[in-house]
């Protein structure tokens, strides 16, 4: 037990003398990819994170704290439309489910990497006006129409500014647009999942513009159904 307390007690010191020594930067580095790890462990392992797919409408406006995320008025018609939305009829990784888990799904590779390329937004924003980006989108979804055992996971992500609440919020906004997207050009809900990672899984672990433009995104991950004769 002594040696328990005096483990404790020494590391206590060492994260306070890391807090207020001058290299902060390095002190945050190292809390962020912390909890990347730490979030990640999980997840590989299928316990339950913070991070997890959306089943109800109301958990897309976010936390009700004071910091929250301004509908602009020119989105405000798309928002009271895509809300109506179904559902997938099933939960991925659910007892009795016949789609697996989320550690299931993998990175597009090959031909697909470009297909289904990263979207990128700007800060604090989850509606993008790239038509490069709806481009992205409209090929997804003509992809996926022509391959109904094709499952994807939308996945919002945002960068380390704000708390993580916020950022979580955020990146279900993110990823509730794309998946509202695919939905109205066709592909059935039943193959679209949302989940967000808010600023828990940086592609940059970086603290400038440049680094928090490549983290403010949504990726995909896919799971293809194979069908046995």
């Amino acid at each position: 037990m002594k040696r328990l307390n005096w483990a404790f007690l020494g590391i206590s010191l060492l994260m306070v003398g890391c807090q207020h020594s001058s290299s902060n930067t390095v002190w945050e580095d190292t809390k962020t990819m912390g909890r990347y790890l730490h979030r990640r462990g999980k997840l590989l392992c299928n316990q339950e994170v913070d991070s997890r797919m959306v089943k109800s409408i109301d958990e897309f406006t976010g936390p009700q704290e004071d910091e929250y995320i301004a509908l602009r008025d020119e989105d405000l018609k798309t928002y009271l439309t895509d809300i109506n939305m179904p559902q997938s009829m099933e939960s991925p990784g659910m007892i009795g489910s016949s789609i697996p888990g989320i550690e299931w799904f993998t990175r597009p590779s090959a031909s697909l990497a470009k297909l289904f390329n990263t979207i990128f937004f700007d800060t604090d924003q989850y509606v993008f006006h790239s038509k490069a980006s709806y481009q992205v989108v409209s090929n997804i979804a003509e992809y996926m129409k022509k391959h109904p055992n094709l499952y994807v996971f939308v996945v919002g992500h945002c960068d380390e500014r704000g708390s993580e609440h916020y950022n979580l919020a955020l990146g279900t906004r993110r990823a509730n647009t794309i998946r509202n997207l695919l939905g109205k050009l066709g592909v059935s809900p039943n193959q679209i999942f949302t989940i967000s990672f808010g600023k828990e899984m940086p592609e940059d672990l970086g603290h400038t513009e440049e680094a928090w433009a490549k983290n403010r995104r949504v990726e995909f991950k896919i799971y293809e159904k194979k069908e046995y004769r």
